[in-house]
């Protein structure tokens, strides 16, 4: 596990909470649209220690509220006795999630170790594999099953002009509640695609517009008809 960087303080990255974000190095997916290549193909800074991470957690009991653990990927490398230690330290844990790896937030739900996931659904089930690279399906599935086991949680999906449509996300969305069972999802987040030439994963999305407001709601449409709370983030 290597901690690339400490978000000392976050009032969007947890829900509800006064958080502080941990961003862990490494991902299996290649989306070309993700802006952390830093955390996903190449190292770009040194990496933080667990304990003086920890340190910090001690000096914050009070003020935060929970942490939110993000990446990359964090659940490819996540330590669960570090996890446990920020627990015993009394705060609440988010995990954000692509989905690959099932079996260790099966672990860490049956250690009562999360309070809330994040998982990124990238697009329908048809498409995966062209927008992230290799994907085992099967794996998400499975991880979307275990999502109703958490005390709280929510999908998101970032739309990029030129890859999503109603279309797709329709198929996405039906997708997401055959699987969980779930006719009413608790919540659901849909982000417009922000270009950052020069950051991206993939250089060919460094000429992709941004999204604009009125395709980004139009998309999200399935979002809404089918969660209870559907956040629509439009830089």
């Amino acid at each position: 596990m290597k901690i690339k960087h400490l978000e000392n303080v976050s009032l969007i990255d947890f829900p509800g909470r006064v958080a502080c974000t941990l961003f862990i190095f490494g991902c299996n997916f290649r989306c070309g649209f993700c802006h952390n290549p830093g955390l996903v193909v190449k190292e770009e800074s040194k990496s933080l220690s667990s304990e003086g991470v920890l340190d910090f957690l001690r000096s914050r009991r009070g003020v935060l509220d929970g942490v939110c653990i993000t990446g990359g990927e964090p659940l490819a490398t996540l330590d669960v006795d570090f996890v446990r230690a920020i627990k015993e330290l009394g705060f609440e844990v988010k995990i954000d999630t692509n989905g690959s790896f099932p079996d260790k937030l099966k672990v860490l739900i049956r250690e009562r170790l999360v309070d809330y996931v994040a998982m990124d659904v990238k697009t329908a089930r048809a498409d995966y594999a062209s927008l992230v690279g290799s994907v085992d399906l099967e794996k998400l599935e499975a991880t979307m099953r275990l999502m109703v086991l958490v005390p709280e949680f929510e999908f998101r999906t970032t739309v990029v002009p030129g890859v999503h449509s109603v279309v797709s996300m329709r198929e996405m969305v039906a997708w997401v509640k055959s699987v969980t069972g779930l006719q009413k999802l608790p919540r659901f987040s849909v982000q417009g695609f922000v270009p950052r030439p020069g950051r991206m994963v993939a250089a060919s999305f460094d000429s992709i517009p941004a999204a604009r407001a009125s395709w980004v709601e139009s998309l999200a449409v399935p979002m809404v008809e089918c969660s209870n709370v559907c956040d629509i983030k439009v830089a």
